[in-house]
């Protein structure tokens, strides 16, 4: 059982379907948060409500693309219309593009990468941001990447994008820092995820970190009595880094 209570309080959490978002979700549920889990894969939604619901929670289920920016706007609307605020947002849902040199990479692939990991965030800020506002301690956490740092040739554009979200997310931050609403960043580091395996095949996935140990990390920053703003916790080091001056 998990030492934070988050009965009665609603979160979202995106790329819900596999990997980091499905585990979080998981323990955000089992501590008693309904979830509102958004992915494109609609089976592994259904196999999350299944987890969920064994272990006692609930969750409604909403099947999208990230990059269907219209269905973002609803989505606002809709968790208005039943339930008047929002109490957590994890954005974890992310596009790895290609890894080739940045010459090669194709616009097309660019921009999705960018629609995805930078754009679609944006756009569920502008919808989540009242909604938030509205909870006695709303709680935002964003899945970023070490790749900001590294800059690792021919990741140019998750590197990019990601570093653009970690500058939109310190902004947003830093404007809402009088408000009860909590910011933070999370770098999950090298973990046994889809995606992972996709940008290092080859590697041993055994070796490597289960989404499910980042889990509670996720949990303490989106519960009420997290106090972090501002900040960026790296997994693999353990370390919070203040972001804002």
């Amino acid at each position: 059982m998990s030492d934070f209570d988050l009965s009665g309080r609603i979160v979202v959490v995106t790329g819900a379907s596999r990997g980091i978002g499905w585990h979080a979700a998981l323990a955000l549920a089992e501590a008693g948060a309904h979830i509102v889990a958004i992915a494109r894969t609609v089976g592994g939604l259904e196999e999350l409500d299944d987890a969920i619901k064994a272990k006692g929670g609930s969750a409604t289920l909403v099947p999208l693309d990230l990059r269907d920016y219209d269905a973002l706007d609803r989505l606002g609307l809709s968790i208005w219309e039943r339930w008047k605020k929002l109490d957590g947002f994890v954005a974890n849902a992310g596009e790895l593009g290609v890894i080739t040199p940045v010459s090669h990479l194709e616009p097309k692939v660019f921009e999705q990468t960018m629609a995805v990991n930078v754009t679609a965030n944006y756009r569920l800020i502008r919808s989540l941001e009242p909604l938030l506002l509205q909870s006695d301690a709303g709680r935002a956490v964003f899945v970023t990447s070490g790749a900001v740092q590294r800059c690792r040739p021919f990741w140019s554009a998750y590197s990019a994008s990601k570093a653009a979200l970690e500058a939109l997310v310190k902004t947003w931050a830093g404007e809402v820092a009088t408000t009860k609403l909590r910011v933070n960043l999370v770098d999950p580091g090298p973990m046994r995820t889809a995606m992972r395996a996709k940008a290092m095949p080859g590697e041993d996935a055994e070796k490597l970190p289960h989404p499910s140990e980042l889990a509670p990390h996720i949990l303490r920053l989106t519960a009420p009595s997290a106090t972090e703003h501002g900040t960026h916790f790296s997994f693999p080091t353990g370390k919070t880094t203040q972001l804002l001056a």
